[in-house]
């Protein structure tokens, strides 16, 4: 596993933070915070929160986490993950998250690096489209 390119990660979201805090629609949904978690396969967490606003930052950390470990746990995308539950494709009793935790929200991604390290990312604060989109433009950047 690539540390650094974890690391490269987590930087090439950190360019693009800004550039979705200026769209109208992100800025009005994130307030100002944002918050991206990474675990890897053997469980290993990295993560970043974004804005100054602390109690914020926790709770759009907390939700990247639930994001991150859905992915993880699942293998799927958050939302994607849900609609395959009750639409009877998977019986959500083989991942072990009850019904009640599911995520429901986009945002929440597995995701593979150049070197073939899997991770599961979970990004919070913009609408879904852009949480997905941050995460895969940044992971094109990686090398």
């Amino acid at each position: 596993m690539s540390h650094v390119q974890i690391e490269e990660l987590l930087a090439n979201i950190e360019t693009l933070v800004p550039v979705y805090m200026a769209i109208p629609d992100d800025y009005a949904k994130s307030k100002g915070v944002a918050s991206v978690c990474i675990i890897s396969e053997d469980g290993r967490i990295y993560g970043k929160i974004f804005g100054t606003d602390k109690l914020r930052g926790r709770d759009s950390f907390k939700i990247a986490w639930t994001k991150a470990n859905q992915a993880w746990i699942t293998g799927y995308k958050t939302n994607e993950y849900e609609r395959m539950v009750f639409s009877d494709q998977i019986d959500y009793h083989t991942f072990g998250i009850s019904m009640p935790d599911l995520v429901g929200y986009e945002g929440g991604q597995p995701i593979t690096l150049p070197d073939g390290t899997k991770l599961a990312v979970g990004f919070s604060g913009f609408r879904g489209i852009s949480d997905l989109e941050i995460v895969q433009k940044a992971l094109e950047k990686v090398k």
